[in-house]
Formats: C-alpha cells, sequence, structure tokens
C-alpha cells in the first residue's frame, strides 16, 4: 500500500469545491461603502463595524471589498441576489480622531468563484491591483468584466459609484465597502489531495508514516526510540515538556495530549526550536488563524530564530519588505564559535550551582537517616571499626562492596568475588566472618555520621543564596541558547547563494496576490528556502495555499489543535514533512465532518482500503485520533491556567482526575470562582432567551466599573443566543469601551482556543425547550471547552430550573460548600494524609504560637510543600529533601518557583534541631518578605 492511494481515496470524499457565497450582505450583516478604499469618516456606521470587530478580535471577521458585482442574475437554476466582492481582504480599523485607518490584516483573494487557478493567477498579476488609485484607473473596468466573468457572472454595466438598489441586471462597482462575514471556504479539497497522489518522495513523508507504519506496510508506527541527551531551550521546562523534545529527535510520529492550560503550546514551540537547533526545519500548522498567533507570540517572546508567519498579512508585509532590502553577511563562524562557549559557560555555571546544591541536599538526605543508625552504632563500629576512622576513605570501601557483591556462577567470578571480599574485609577492619550485608550497613551509617558532623559544622542547610544563584543560572543558559540559535539561523553556512536567491523569491511572492503567490512559491528552491528561513507558522488552509508542494520539505511538521482538525486537510500538511509532532485534546471541540458513512464504505472498498476503516473514517476520526493510533500519547499533567474551582469538575469529569493543579495555593483553593445567576420567567423565542440576554448586560456594567485585566467574554453554545448578545453589546457599548473592558463575544465553538479572565456563559435555554437543544448544550466535549475559558471567574446565567446530566452536575458542583470542593489529588487530605516528621510537627507548633496558620504536606500538583504557611498566596517552608531524591527536590523547588510560590528552606541542622528559634526567624523573614 503507498501513501498515494490513502490521498486518493481521500479525494474521493473531500467536496468538490467551494461554497459559493453570492451576497456578503443580509439581516445582522451590514455593507458599509467607502469613499476610498483604505480610509472611512467616523460615524454611526464604522463605528458599530469597528466595535463589531473589536468584540471579535480573535475571530478576523471584517473584510475590506472591492470591485463588486451588485444587481440579479439567473444561476444554479434560480433567480440569485448578488452583492458580491471581486477582491476581498480580511482588515481591521485602526481609529483616528476624525476617520478609520483600515489596515490590511490577511491575504487580499479573489472571490472562490473563479475555479480556475491559472486565470485567478492572470487576474491578481493586473498592474497596480488593489493599490492606491486602482479602482479609478483606465483598465479597471475591463478587469471588472473580464473577473465577472471568470466568475460566471455577466456584467451589464461598469460604475464607480455604489447602486442605491439592487437591479435586475448585475452592475460591476469599482467602489470599496467594509462588510462581514463568518464563513468559512471549503477550499478546492478534493483537487489539492489528487494532486498530491502523484507527487514524488511521499513514501518517507510524514503522512505515509502516520497511516502505514515506518516500513510502509500496515503496521502502526513504532514508538521510536528517545534521545536521553541534554536538553537546553529557551523556554522553561518541565520533564514531560523535556520528554517530548527528546522524542521528537527520533520518533517519526509523536503525539501529545493535556487538558486546556496544561503547557501544550510552550511543549510545542520548544520542541520547533530543539530541532531548529539541531540544523532541522520545522511547519507549525494550527487550525485557527488566533492559535497560529498565539504560538507566534509565544515564540517571540523567547529568544530564537524569528518565525516566518506566512498567513498573516501585516507580519508577512514586514517579512517581505526585509527580504526586499537584502540579506546582510550571514554571522560568521567567530560568532558562532563566541555562542557555543558562551551557551557551555552558562550551562557549566548552572550544572555547578545545581551540583552544590544537590551536593549539600545529600548531606542533609544522608543526616537524616542518623537516628535510624543510632541504635546500631555499637554494633556497627565492633564488626567494622575502620570504617568509622575520620580518614577512611568511603568511596574505596564502596568500590570494594559493588565488587565483592557481582553475580556469577564461573569459577573466575567467584575468585574475583572472593578477592573483592577479602580486600573489602580489610578496609573495613572486619573478622572474616561478617557478612557483607553488614558491612554495607556500616558504610551507609558511618557516610549518616560524617553528613551530620558536617552539617553540624558548617552551620546546617540554608540554601536561599543558592536557589537565586540557580534561578539567575537559568535564566542567563535560556537566553545564550536562545542568542545562539537565533545567530545560527542567520549564519552564512545557511545563508548560501542559493538560499539568498530562494529568499528574495519568497519576498515578491509574499508581496503578490493568494493564486500568484502559489505559483511564484511553486518555482522556488523548497531545500535552500527552508536552510535559510526553517521555522515556519500559519494555519491548516495557508499552508495548502501558500507553500510550496513538495513532500518532505521541512524536517518536522507540528500539528496544533488535531482533534479539531479533519484527515482531508491534515493530509496535505502532513506531507511536507518527514517526521510529524502532533498535539490535541479529543476532549475538547472536534471538526465537523458531513461525509456519509455509506460513501466512507463504499470509497474505502473501491481503493481496497477496507482494512484502514478504522483509521479512513473520515466521519469520526480526526487527525489526532490518527496520530494517537500510531505512536504513544504522551499526555501533560500540569495545569497551570485555573484556580482549583474552575478547573475542579472539568479535571473530574473529563479526565479522571489526571490533572496537576500547581495553580492551587491558600489564596484560591476554596474561592467560589464559579457564580451561578438563575433567571426566573424566561421564554426562548426564535433561538434567543432575551432575559438571559438582559441579564448579561447587567452583569458587564457591573464588571465595567473595574474591568479585569485579562478581559471579558460572554459566551454561548447557541448561535442565535451569541448573535443577540453581540447585538446588545453594540447598542450599549462604542469601540472604546469594548477595547476598555476587553470585552469579546462569540459561540463556544469561536472560543476554543482562547481565553479570558472573566468569562459570563449564557446557556440560552429553558426546561421546555425540545430535547435536541439540552443535548446540543450537554455535549461532553462542547460543555467542557464552554467551563474551561476563564482563568479567573465565571458567571454561568441559567433560566433552567430543574436541570438535568451534565447541566444539573456542574451547576450543583459549582454551588455545593467549598471545602467540599475537590482541590487536591485523591487521598491528599484528611484522614489519609501522611503523618508529618517530627521536626515539622515541632515547627508547626511555634510557628502557629507565633500567630501563623500552618498546614503540613500541603499538596500542589504533584508535589507537596513540607508546611504551607498562611491563608493567603502561597509561602511554603521545605523542612527536609524531598522522598524521591535530591533530583526530585530541585525540580519540585523550580515548579512551584515557576508558579508563583515562596519557598523558605526550613532544615533543621540549621537551628541546631531547636523548633523555637526556627520559628521565630521563619516568622520573622515570611514577614518581612511579604512587606516588600
Amino acid at each position: 500500500m503507498h501513501a498515494a492511494t490513502i490521498l486518493t481515496a481521500l479525494a474521493d470524499l473531500a467536496p468538490a469545491g467551494a461554497e459559493r457565497i453570492l451576497d456578503v450582505a443580509g439581516t445582522g450583516r451590514p455593507l458599509v461603502w467607502l469613499p476610498e478604499p483604505h480610509r472611512g469618516p467616523r460615524g454611526a456606521r464604522l463605528d458599530r463595524l469597528a466595535a463589531l470587530d473589536a468584540l471579535h478580535r480573535d475571530e478576523r471577521i471584517l473584510r475590506l471589498g472591492l470591485a463588486f458585482l451588485v444587481g440579479t442574475a439567473d444561476l444554479d437554476g434560480a433567480r440569485r441576489r448578488i452583492r458580491l466582492p471581486l477582491l476581498a481582504q480580511p482588515v481591521r480599523l485602526h481609529r483616528g480622531r476624525r476617520d478609520y485607518r483600515v489596515v490590511p490584516a490577511g491575504d487580499l483573494e479573489l472571490t472562490p468563484l473563479i475555479e480556475d487557478r491559472e486565470l485567478a493567477a492572470r487576474l491578481e498579476a493586473a498592474p497596480g491591483l488593489a493599490g492606491p488609485g486602482w479602482l479609478t484607473a483606465p483598465g479597471t473596468t475591463a478587469w471588472i468584466t473580464a473577473a465577472a466573468e471568470a466568475a460566471g457572472v455577466k456584467v451589464a454595466t461598469v460604475r464607480s459609484r455604489p447602486p442605491r438598489g439592487i437591479d435586475d441586471d448585475v452592475t460591476g462597482v469599482a467602489a470599496a465597502a467594509l462588510f462581514v462575514t463568518r464563513d468559512v471556504f471549503a477550499g478546492r479539497l478534493r483537487d489539492t489531495l489528487l494532486s498530491w497522489a502523484s507527487r514524488p518522495g511521499l513514501a518517507d513523508s510524514a503522512l505515509s508514516r502516520l497511516y502505514l507504519g515506518t516500513d510502509g506496510d500496515a503496521d502502526p508506527v513504532a514508538a521510536g526510540p528517545s534521545d536521553e541527551g541534554e536538553v537546553l531551550s529557551p523556554l522553561p521546562l518541565n520533564e514531560a515538556q523535556r520528554d517530548v523534545i527528546r522524542r521528537t529527535r527520533t520518533a517519526p510520529v509523536v503525539v501529545v495530549s493535556g487538558a486546556p492550560g496544561n503547557g501544550k503550546s510552550h511543549a510545542l514551540v520548544a520542541a520547533a526550536l530543539d530541532t531548529v537547533a539541531r540544523g532541522g526545519s520545522v511547519l507549525v500548522a494550527t487550525q485557527s488563524t488566533h492559535a497560529a498567533e498565539v504560538l507566534g507570540e509565544l515564540l517571540r517572546r523567547h529568544p530564537g530564530p524569528p518565525p516566518v508567519l506566512f498567513g498573516d498579512a501585516e507580519r508577512r508585509g514586514t517579512i517581505a519588505t526585509e527580504l526586499a532590502g537584502g540579506v546582510a553577511v550571514g554571522v560568521d563562524d567567530a560568532q558562532l564559535r563566541h555562542d557555543t562557549s558562551a551557551v557551555s559557560a552558562a550551562r557549566d555555571r548552572a550544572d555547578g550551582v545545581r551540583a552544590g546544591i544537590a551536593a549539600v541536599l545529600e548531606q542533609e538526605r544522608l543526616a537524616a537517616t542518623l537516628p535510624d543508625w543510632q541504635p546500631l552504632l555499637p554494633a556497627l563500629s565492633h564488626d567494622a571499626p575502620a570504617v568509622f576512622e575520620p580518614d577512611t576513605d568511603l568511596d574505596a570501601i564502596h568500590a570494594a562492596l559493588h565488587a565483592a557483591s557481582r553475580s556469577g556462577d564461573g569459577w573466575w567470578s567467584r575468585w574475583r568475588r572472593s578477592r573483592a571480599t577479602h580486600r573489602l574485609h580489610r578496609l573495613t577492619g572486619a573478622g572474616p566472618a561478617v557478612p557483607v550485608s553488614q558491612l554495607r550497613a556500616a558504610v551507609d551509617a558511618a557516610h549518616a555520621v560524617r553528613a551530620a558532623a558536617r552539617l553540624s559544622a558548617n552551620g546546617g542547610t540554608d540554601l536561599a543564596a543558592a536557589w537565586r544563584a540557580l534561578a539567575e543560572a537559568d535564566v542567563a543558559l535560556a537566553q545564550a541558547v536562545g542568542t545562539a540559535l537565533r545567530n545560527q539561523t542567520a549564519s552564512a553556512r545557511r545563508w548560501t547563494a542559493d538560499a539568498r536567491r530562494a529568499a528574495s523569491g519568497l519576498g515578491t511572492a509574499l508581496r503578490a496576490g493568494r493564486n500568484r503567490r502559489r505559483e511564484l512559491l511553486a518555482t522556488l528552491d523548497a531545500e535552500a528556502l527552508v536552510r535559510a528561513l526553517p521555522l515556519w507558522v500559519g494555519t491548516v488552509a495557508d499552508v495548502e495555499d501558500l507553500l510550496p508542494p513538495a513532500a518532505g520539505m521541512f524536517d518536522l511538521v507540528v500539528l496544533d489543535e488535531a482533534a479539531h482538525i479533519d484527515q482531508l486537510r491534515a493530509a496535505p500538511v502532513l506531507a511536507r514533512a518527514n517526521r510529524a509532532l502532533v498535539a490535541g485534546d479529543p476532549r475538547q471541540l472536534r471538526f465537523v465532518s458531513f461525509v456519509a458513512d455509506a460513501d466512507v464504505t463504499a470509497t474505502l472498498h473501491r481503493h481496497g482500503l477496507d482494512r484502514y476503516a478504522d483509521r479512513l473514517d473520515v466521519r469520526r476520526v480526526s487527525a489526532f485520533d490518527v496520530a494517537a493510533g500510531a505512536a504513544p500519547v504522551t499526555w501533560l499533567g500540569e495545569h497551570h491556567r485555573c484556580a482549583p474551582h474552575l478547573i475542579g469538575f472539568s479535571a473530574r469529569r473529563f479526565y479522571d482526575d489526571r490533572l496537576e493543579l500547581v495553580t492551587r495555593h491558600p489564596g484560591n483553593e476554596r474561592a467560589d470562582a464559579i457564580d451561578v445567576v438563575p433567571v426566573a420567567g424566561a421564554a426562548v423565542v426564535d433561538g434567543v432567551n432575551q432575559a438571559e440576554v438582559a441579564t448579561v448586560l447587567d452583569l458587564v456594567a457591573t464588571l465595567a466599573a473595574r474591568p479585569p485585566q485579562g478581559g471579558v467574554a460572554v459566551i454561548s453554545p447557541f448561535r442565535a443566543q451569541a448573535d443577540a448578545v453581540e447585538a446588545a453589546l453594540l447598542s450599549a457599548y462604542d469601540v472604546d469601551e469594548i477595547e476598555r473592558l476587553g470585552l469579546r463575544t462569540g459561540t463556544v465553538h469561536a472560543f476554543q482556543g482562547s481565553e479570558a479572565d472573566v468569562v459570563i456563559a449564557t446557556l440560552g435555554l429553558v426546561d421546555e425547550d425540545p430535547p435536541a437543544r439540552h443535548r446540543f448544550v450537554a455535549e461532553p466535549n462542547l460543555f467542557n471547552v464552554l467551563v474551561t475559558r476563564a482563568r479567573k471567574q465565571l458567571t454561568v446565567v441559567t433560566s433552567l430550573r430543574a436541570p438535568e446530566g451534565i447541566i444539573g452536575d456542574y451547576l450543583r458542583y459549582a454551588e455545593q460548600p467549598l471545602d467540599a470542593t475537590h482541590a487536591g489529588p485523591p487521598g491528599t487530605t484528611g484522614a489519609g494524609a501522611a503523618e508529618p516528621a517530627p521536626w515539622i510537627r515541632a515547627l508547626a507548633v511555634e510557628l502557629t504560637r507565633l500567630g501563623l496558620t500552618v498546614r503540613p504536606d500541603y499538596p500542589v500538583g504533584r508535589w507537596r510543600v513540607d508546611l504551607c504557611v498562611g491563608d493567603d498566596g502561597p509561602v511554603g517552608l521545605l523542612c527536609g529533601v524531598h522522598p524521591d531524591g535530591v533530583a526530585a527536590h530541585v525540580e519540585r523547588q523550580r515548579t512551584l518557583t515557576r508558579a508563583g510560590w515562596r519557598l523558605y528552606d526550613a532544615f533543621a541542622s540549621h537551628w541546631a534541631d531547636d523548633p523555637i528559634r526556627a520559628a521565630l526567624d521563619l516568622a520573622t523573614r515570611i514577614r518581612d518578605d511579604a512587606h516588600r
């Protein structure tokens, strides 16, 4: 079986062409004509569009249309109204004192009714197309006539002013207008997939490995070896994220999953940068433009190579301008050697500080075992007296112990073991009858004795300065790695003559129209291009429309939001790389497919793919599902977004309590972050619950007095309800207020991948609604997204009197007593908690006497804080080395510090086991730090 067969089958299941949108105006979809293309006077109509754009800033719903067709015509067997731009572009409105500037925010595109791509490219090559003065240029009338004919519409005449009404004939209008669209064009997926099926190089692509395995048969992709080498990244990472990077270095397919706020984006960006650092190239593809912007912003916040955001008009224009100006002489080898030395020095510094901390912690760990050895010391010192002498080389005795414990039954092994045992007894001063196990115990006891003596002599353990030094060393190392990576990608080795030509060609292509750009990109040297510009970020749609159609063009493709991407759109993206990193959450919203089961079955049978039915069920199986069936899934469990109350329901209901809430601390563990606002006497008319809309307005008005820093979002499961909220907000607030509040609104589907500090959810349901409406809201994936968009506060507005199922469960969860809220892992509180050590108990007593609230063994994610202090924020005492050892102790310190905890070392050795003195000292430090 070959990947071409898979692509051909997918092509047969794809829609043949784009939806024919003939009228971009209508009810709720205003069309505002402009006196000039890129500027408009302030007034009620443009103010409303600006406010509408601000409410949907993540969606890019505002379009600038140029050269319209207006009228009625016989199309598709019926008389159709036409208000159609031949050219359209996503835009933003930027306010001035007297007018608005219309700023491009996406590609200028020809109407999809022009299906001939070669003809479309020629139309886009018209001189001065969409530039200043183009609408009034002499050739524009002929261009409009030709474009209309290519779209299958005949125009009677072309005017320079928009008509006042809709004529019986179609008129071409050489004018500009703003309109709103929420439609997503399907694109020509069938043609795209068929063209890919005939391309060479598919056998070594990620597409082939995902569907067919590494050797081209039907076996799933093997897990692949993990590169255990060191992970150096400009981003702070936990161990699970570092493991994703190690696997991405070698495995053909890596799959990552996690709940909202669990660090998937961090892992993807870090893996992309790691691939580039190792000389590779990366394509990052997302479902939505907003998700691409989030990843691009994350890349820009950390030092490293600048990403090519090829689907973003504003940033693409910047890139095109830079490339048009030519590329400076690449970074030379001397600078690269300097960067390597800087990274090495920074790594040595971090390693040195960490090693020093580890040595001290190891002394603490050994000294803590001394009380257990104390009763045995007389016997052990009698049996092995030399072990306890101050100048004895315990490392030499350890080596002898290891040699005396080797396995093997041959005469040579027995002889070597006998010789080692004899040497061991001589080194320890033990008699020949003393067993090796007794000598091993004596050595462990001697280590404990020595550690306790050293701690006493050095005044005990206080690592405060060392932790600060480690944090500074980590930051310096991240910056050095990022700087080296940035210079590496700008090196003369990458920017060869062919790379410069390819980059120059890219600059030309980025300034061309979409169809012409596709033609120009197809002629570029793909290998040279990605060598010079190795990191690309865009949407799945932009990948196919804008990148050269070369199999294996990239070393790695990162497919984000993959549970929301269907196989038809993912396939051309996967074909462009050799390996794949696929991330998603199957418990959030999934893609929507309208392919019938009968069509799937018949198509697979026709292509001999019946045994691939589990993978190629394009109606139910997402790109993430295919990947998860081909490789192990790495789960990212640490949650970094929400307070416990906000995420607790989803953690239990959808994620089986697998979330590790590092956001938890005394200041939020019992905070009521969910309000339920009941609405009485409501009814749903034409899909809208107006009583809930009015309640939403009241809630927003209350927030307007002190708007949250991270914005306010109003969401609803239903489109009609979301539109009614939108209309009410537009009537109540102008664009200035909307931006001041950070106000956004839309459906749950529009908000997947977005978040806000405060979210208001209007369910739009009443008890008397048909069961289908209740089932829609209660769909688990939709409901999970609905209740996980808030970072700090969620308000649920509901008219339901007797909710059942998941809605009723959630509302009861929201209203239950806060001390019953599940805030930590099962069994971490109450009677099941571990008994604190004597030092921790004594220190807790003394701190309590000083007026501080303390809680022992406080759970934070998968970690424990020995003593949590206070009621307001994350303050903790670490009183002993982590039970899992020194490495776990350092990892806990780093994780909790990044989560905002103030941690203090509280080892007994520092105060000579005096809890009173320790409590006085620690209480003073904690209170002083709180007032700084």
